[in-house]
């Protein structure tokens, strides 16, 4: 197999028109794996550094030059003439060079720009789709789709506090005939919400972004548009939230419709709304440090619902572990740029499903047109992937690619479908 050869990062916009890192790595074959870093706007407080520059002057603080200077003379010296296919020596050397708990020496973008372009590299001197170069013979499932079709909280600023309101389809076992339902029930959505005189302008994943009296009020209209869509919630498509609510929790309390009620209130509207919704998955229900009502939630909602860890575990497999000691949450989301490697991202799903814990692969908020983690999905087996509504390239780019996955697979493909849930 062929060594790096060559090594350069470039500063590009994401989605939101914000700066991030892009690296290219070069092989003497060739190879030229190129990968854009994501980045988030609810971040978690123990998620991996993201390296910004911090001059007001320039993209208003930003900017990735230091973490653009840290790959080309930092880590650019300590790789070139490594092989680029032995990912786990590669990955281990980057955080051993880092040499921080939170990668905040060299900053994980810098890191994760790197570790995922030598991958791609690495799949083309294999002759391999990166989607089996990361996860061999067994790479063959199709994740479920969790669809952002209505935005609230950070993604938005319409006054609703949950951040996600998303769509789950599972149409004849199929990825593409789910994406299908996916799409119709989005553009059904915005007819529906045309004629309610409410706004059909997106927010940054893509869904819409209207302002309503309250959070349940967005459930009702997911409910409205699967039903004239044709559809059958319950059966062919289910609702979702992600509520952020790190960035609700507020003391001892949480803010919520304009006012602070207690972590037990909280749980309550949950469990209520599984009661009268075809509920099937709540991600980060509660803040990221507040483990004694996630433990609590658990013994009562756990049963029933998938309980996503987001800003709880970020990816990270210590606290993943300790969640999975306490008996908290029972499902990973799974960002690579929370950790820094393909090869730390990894190991956090690996411990995820031999622990019986549901992952959901996902994108952030400012994506780019990489469609990396279509192939991740897939390659690490994740039952399920967030990638944003059904409108904006940023977001569709990763379904195309689960397209063509789909295709590639050919008979041998399958959908997770209702097996992606604990109870369906």
């Amino acid at each position: 197999m062929s060594e790096i050869i060559g090594v350069t990062a470039r500063e590009i916009l994401d989605s939101r028109g914000t700066p991030t890192i892009e690296v290219d790595i070069v092989t003497a074959n060739g190879h030229l794996g190129r990968a854009a870093v994501p980045s988030g706007a609810s971040t978690g407080a123990h998620e991996a550094c993201e390296l910004r520059d911090g001059d007001k002057k320039r993209y208003q603080g930003k900017g990735v030059q230091l973490a653009i200077q840290n790959v080309k003379e930092k880590i650019a010296p300590e790789i070139l003439g490594l092989i680029v296919t032995d990912q786990v020596a590669l990955d281990r050397l980057l955080i051993n060079l880092d040499g921080t708990e939170n990668k905040t020496s060299l900053g994980a973008n810098a890191i994760l720009g790197v570790s995922l372009a030598c991958a791609k590299a690495g799949a083309l001197e294999s002759g391999l789709p990166l989607f089996r170069y990361v996860g061999g013979s067994q790479a063959k499932r199709l994740p479920v789709p969790l669809m952002n079709v209505l935005n609230g909280g950070a993604h938005a600023n319409n006054g609703l506090d949950v951040q996600e309101f998303m769509i789950v389809p599972n149409v004849e076992n199929s990825f593409r005939e789910s994406l299908r339902a996916g799409s119709e029930i989005f553009h059904t959505l915005k007819k529906i919400l045309g004629k309610k005189g409410l706004s059909t302008a997106v927010g940054d994943e893509g869904g819409f972004a209207p302002k309503l009296s309250c959070n349940e009020d967005a459930l009702e209209l997911l409910m409205e548009a699967i039903d004239e869509a044709g559809y059958k919630a319950g059966q062919d498509i289910r609702l979702a939230l992600d509520v952020a609510a790190t960035e609700l929790f507020d003391g001892e309390n949480y803010k919520w419709e304009g006012k602070k009620i207690a972590p037990t209130e909280l749980l309550a509207i949950y469990k209520k709304w599984s009661e009268k919704y075809p509920m099937i998955s709540i991600e980060d229900g509660f803040s990221e440090d507040d483990w004694a009502t996630w433990k609590k939630s658990t013994e009562v909602l756990g049963s029933k619902l998938q309980l996503v860890g987001d800003d709880l575990f970020v990816t990270n497999p210590k606290r993943l572990a300790r969640g999975i000691k306490e008996n908290t949450a029972n499902a990973l989301l799974v960002k690579v740029n929370q950790i820094g490697t393909l090869s730390e991202t990894a190991e956090a799903v690996s411990l995820a499903q031999r622990n019986r814990y549901r992952t959901v692969m996902s994108h952030r908020s400012g994506e780019t047109e990489d469609a990396t983690i279509a192939d991740l999905a897939v390659g690490m087996n994740c039952q399920q992937i967030k990638t944003g509504s059904l409108c904006r390239s940023d977001r569709t780019a990763k379904y195309n690619q689960l397209l063509r996955i789909e295709e590639a697979l050919g008979g041998l493909g399958e959908y997770w479908g209702a097996e992606a849930f604990q109870n369906w």
